[in-house]
């Protein structure tokens, strides 16, 4: 347990932080839940160029970065769409989730017979991270009474919260596509070798 993983396990505990800040019964409850939420976004950050910095990049790391990520993602989006029960919210939400999970039994598929490379994060999925995050911040940030016809209400942050939910959305199916195009030759020659319940590449095992 090294400081870079000591950081990526204080993301995930921020998550019960968030939750009860944001049910607070109080005027600043779901602002410090905001800010809780933008804390552990730069600590995304953080952790990642201090594993790097510091060669303190390892296999719990690795595991636990991403989850770290989609949990906190995943969590702060519900909220939201209770708050705000509208579908221009839950549609967006539904597909990021879907999104988070597709990709994530893909990686495990993919690494089931040493692939897991054909799914590296690619530049645009980090864009869609930071358009993710700066929407959910923007939204927590303006409450539940934020009134769009009224400037002065914080209506502002609604509004950009929303756009960027919504470039966050075409990023994530369009980063989503790549991986699915980067992979799909991999997984049309793979089989189940028969007994067994590992993974094996056809074309790979025709070649040997």
């Amino acid at each position: 347990m090294n400081i870079a993983n000591l950081l990526t396990s204080f993301r995930i505990i921020c998550i019960p932080l968030l939750v009860f800040f944001f049910y607070l019964p109080v005027p600043w409850g779901q602002t410090t839940a905001a800010i809780i939420f933008a804390i552990v976004g730069w600590t995304d950050w953080f952790d990642g160029w201090v594993a790097r910095k510091f060669d303190m990049q390892s296999p719990l790391g690795e595991f636990l970065d991403p989850v770290a990520d989609k949990l906190m993602v995943a969590a702060s989006l519900v909220l939201l769409v209770e708050q705000h029960a509208t579908i221009w919210i839950a549609a967006p939400a539904l597909v990021i989730i879907s999104r988070e999970i597709t990709v994530s039994a893909l990686r495990e598929w993919m690494a089931e017979y040493g692939e897991r490379s054909a799914v590296k994060v690619v530049f645009i999925a980090k864009i869609k991270t930071l358009m993710q995050l700066s929407a959910i911040f923007f939204l927590l940030l303006a409450g539940a009474e934020a009134d769009v016809t009224n400037i002065w209400d914080h209506s502002w942050l609604y509004i950009w919260g929303y756009i960027f939910l919504y470039i966050a959305v075409a990023l994530t199916l369009w980063s989503m596509f790549v991986y699915l195009q980067a992979t799909w030759p991999l997984m049309a020659a793979a089989k189940y070798e028969p007994g067994s319940t590992k993974v094996v590449n056809t074309d790979q095992k025709s070649q040997d």
